[in-house]
């Protein structure tokens, strides 16, 4: 995650952990292997995010770019059910990063969290919160309680 976060922002790429890390680094317990992001929707951020991702060694597992992504976006979700663009390292197939494509960060508030070593991007409570209760998956409404609960 620290990784994927200093190339995201040496990149000068917008993002927001949303997964559950987000949602344990804002103080539900959760447990996850993957890094789930979500970027501001715009052609050039999207391909820096890909170029950064690259750069960690990471490739997609599909066989589309970001320019791909960006210009089909609405077909992707809407009639391939394509909710997170995938990366995953060849070598440790456990790292992974997806990039949920059905979501964008533009208007959405963020928290930057201090770690150790360096500082997150996470989504806000209320707006992840929301985006996990939109989701309607079950992981996703059980995220959403246990945050509403530290509110």
């Amino acid at each position: 995650m620290e990784r994927v976060c200093a190339a995201f922002d040496a990149a000068d790429v917008p993002y927001a952990l949303v997964g559950g890390q987000a949602v344990a680094l804002q103080g539900a317990v959760r447990g996850t292997v993957d890094v789930d992001v979500v970027l501001h929707w715009r052609r050039q951020i999207v391909e820096r995010a890909e170029a950064a991702l690259q750069g960690l060694g990471l490739v997609s597992r599909l066989p589309i770019t970001a320019a791909d992504v960006f210009e089909r976006r609405q077909e992707y979700v809407e009639e391939r059910h394509l909710i997170a663009w995938n990366f995953y390292s060849p070598q440790a197939p456990m790292e992974q990063v997806d990039i949920i494509v059905s979501e964008d960060l533009a208007g959405k508030s963020v928290d930057r969290i201090a770690l150790a070593d360096t500082t997150v991007a996470v989504l806000s409570v209320p707006a992840l919160i929301d985006m996990k209760r939109r989701s309607g998956r079950p992981q996703d409404v059980e995220d959403a309680r246990a945050l509403e609960k530290l509110r």
